[in-house]
């Protein structure tokens, strides 16, 4: 076994393709969790990165393997992850390093309800089971069944805020390649939102900026998108 001091961290665990995390270990990752979780069903999501299917696919292997069945969610963010591990009260794992490089994949781990799990509270076990082998189970696979949950999450957030009587707002996203050009035209598809969308196209490459909001750098585009924009006039306040 690997060392893995470097790659579970204390909320997720992430690190390298291949190099510190590859499917192999993925796979005995969700085996772990599937054990420590005593679930009946998790549900499973990844983001765009290039090595992220293959990971899913592993780690829901390892679920299966342990009995349990899969919610396969496909391509989401963590927030929709989280989503589906509230509204179906399931513990869930997401495939995602990330605003890391394009090198660097890992998993977000939560437990029925979206409670999140760190070290203290089931990232020590998962390593420790790593490390000394999980109890032999010897009783049938568990079933994966996949799901579009990114509809009900967009009318769940829409039955949060009401835009009815809301002046009409030209947002500009900047979605770095990244996941949130797959949620954000779902999620904010409303009359009164007027969309400039850059960098919408999926792509685990980010072959226009990394996808780290903190770095000044990655926000050029978007700070010129926003100058630039055309705005409505806003009517002059009587005093």
């Amino acid at each position: 076994m690997r060392d893995l001091t470097s790659l579970i961290k204390a909320y997720d665990i992430r690190g390298t393709v291949p190099d510190q995390l590859d499917a192999r270990l993925t796979y005995q990752i969700g085996a772990a969790f599937a054990h420590l979780s005593g679930a009946d069903l998790i549900a499973v999501g990844h983001d765009m990165r290039v090595s992220s299917p293959e990971l899913a696919d592993a780690f829901a292997a390892g679920i299966t393997s342990r009995g349990i069945d899969v919610l396969a969610i496909g391509l989401a963010s963590t927030d929709l992850l989280y989503f589906a591990s509230g509204s179906r009260d399931v513990p869930g794992a997401m495939i995602t390093a990330s605003h890391n490089p394009p090198a660097y994949n890992g998993i977000k781990l939560c437990r029925a309800g979206a409670r999140p799990v760190g070290q203290d509270t089931g990232l020590t076990e998962i390593r420790t089971l790593l490390a000394t082998g999980l109890p032999t189970y010897d009783g049938p696979a568990g079933a994966s069944q996949s799901g579009d949950l990114l509809p009900s999450y967009a009318k769940y957030l829409h039955s949060l805020v009401s835009l009815v009587s809301s002046r009409r707002l030209k947002i500009v996203i900047d979605a770095g390649n990244g996941m949130a050009g797959h949620t954000a035209p779902v999620v904010l598809d409303d009359p009164a939102l007027d969309i400039v969308p850059l960098y919408f196209d999926l792509d685990g490459t980010f072959p226009n900026h990394e996808a780290n909001p903190l770095n000044p750098a990655n926000l050029v585009d978007l700070r010129a998108a926003v100058s630039t924009a055309p705005r409505r006039c806003r009517p002059r306040l009587r005093r």
